[in-house]
């Protein structure tokens, strides 16, 4: 029974550019990092190909020096791997697989699927049918040809395409280069191995997205994963998922209302780990106590993890009256502080009155420091 494994959506040359660049620089070599251990991977799991079902490149132009180590990350693996050309990376007449192969730096045991023809794998007992994109986008199922080809036979048939199986992703998802959902049922295929959505999701028991090995955006669907697959004519596929993600991206919203939401969002925190990378947005009010204790665990955090960006916009200062009363702040400046602290409280809500009451409060903190208002120790 051939086996093989499945993978997609490398992404090799990323820049991450919404990250500060020591993040952005780590987060792009995780990704070659990640083609190291899905070779060792396929080694250790004693596959027999490994298919890569598009965007092995994030773009048409990439470095040398990129090309060379995404293809020496291959060598790990000595047996047949396929390469389909995505959307990012499509098949143009000038472009990223253009350039691999005038540099002369592919592999012998690396089969480029730059065309809508049967790659056989004599070792492997595969003929893979792939499915390459020649433009980033197009109206047209480019899996068709796949029903009227014929194989030898004994042989398995297997597909690998890259677009998106309408109906069975979120609505708000662009459907660029459809591909029918039952495809391998109509193609007679043992197996089809798809790219483009960056999640691991089965379509059907034929027919799945192994999506991306490494995470790359928060949103929570099973990136981080490739499959093992074990085929055969008759029955089913076996499906494996098997981990290969280094980093994990979180998505933490919460909306501050009592004492005890701030504690469990300093808890979060103090439980997140060196590779996490994490966008938190809060909401809701904190008193100077409060505020103290956040910044504090920020600052922190951010030290501990590979990525931290906070959105505080929405979280409005409400010192308590103790807090104002220690601040000394008397006369028409004390009057001024509850003004803006009701002005900042009181629906609808605007920064304008807020970030007046955290500039005042902050200047007459420095002159009047208070055991109310001193960072306190997080979890």
């Amino acid at each position: 029974m051939p086996r093989f494994l499945h993978t997609a959506d490398w992404q090799i040359g990323r820049a991450f550019t919404r990250f500060a660049p020591e993040s952005a620089v780590l987060l792009a070599e995780a990704r070659l990092a990640a083609v190291e251990r899905l070779a060792a991977l396929a080694r250790d799991e004693q596959v027999d190909a490994v298919l890569v079902a598009g965007d092995v490149f994030d773009a048409q132009i990439l470095s040398e020096r990129t090309l060379r180590r995404l293809f020496l990350a291959l060598q790990g693996f000595a047996g047949p791997w396929v390469l389909l050309p995505g959307n990012h990376d499509a098949a143009l007449a000038q472009g990223v697989w253009q350039q691999a192969q005038q540099l002369g730096i592919v592999p012998a045991h690396v089969h480029l699927a730059l065309r809508p023809e049967p790659i056989a794998l004599p070792s492997a007992g595969l003929v893979v049918l792939p499915a390459p994109l020649t433009q980033r986008h197009t109206v047209h199922d480019l899996t068709a040809w796949f029903d009227h080809t014929p194989t030898p036979a004994g042989w398995v048939r297997v597909g690998l395409a890259h677009g998106c199986v309408s109906g069975f992703l979120p609505e708000s998802i662009d459907a660029p280069n459809p591909i029918a959902a039952d495809r391998a049922q109509r193609a007679n295929l043992a197996y089809l191995a798809l790219g483009d959505w960056h999640g691991c999701k089965c379509i059907n028991e034929r027919t799945w997205y192994s999506g991306t090995p490494e995470p790359d955006r928060f949103r929570a669907n099973e990136a981080g994963w490739a499959l093992r697959v074990d085929v055969s004519h008759h029955a089913p596929p076996e499906v494996h998922r098997l981990p290969v993600g280094q980093h994990r991206w979180w998505q933490h919203q919460v909306t501050l209302n009592v004492p005890s939401d701030l504690d469990a969002v300093l808890a979060w925190l103090h439980d997140r780990q060196a590779d996490d990378v994490i966008d938190l947005r809060l909401n809701g009010r904190l008193d100077l106590q409060g505020r103290a204790r956040l910044q504090t665990a920020l600052g922190e955090t951010q030290a501990r993890v590979r990525h931290l960006e906070s959105t505080l916009d929405g979280l409005s200062l409400a010192p308590t009256d103790d807090e104002l009363s220690a601040l000394h702040a008397d006369g028409y400046v004390g009057e001024l502080l509850a003004e803006l602290r009701d002005a900042a409280l009181t629906p609808p809500a605007s920064p304008v009155p807020a970030q007046a009451l955290a500039l005042l409060t902050e200047t007459l903190m420095r002159h009047h420091p208070s055991p109310s208002s001193s960072p306190v120790n997080t979890p």
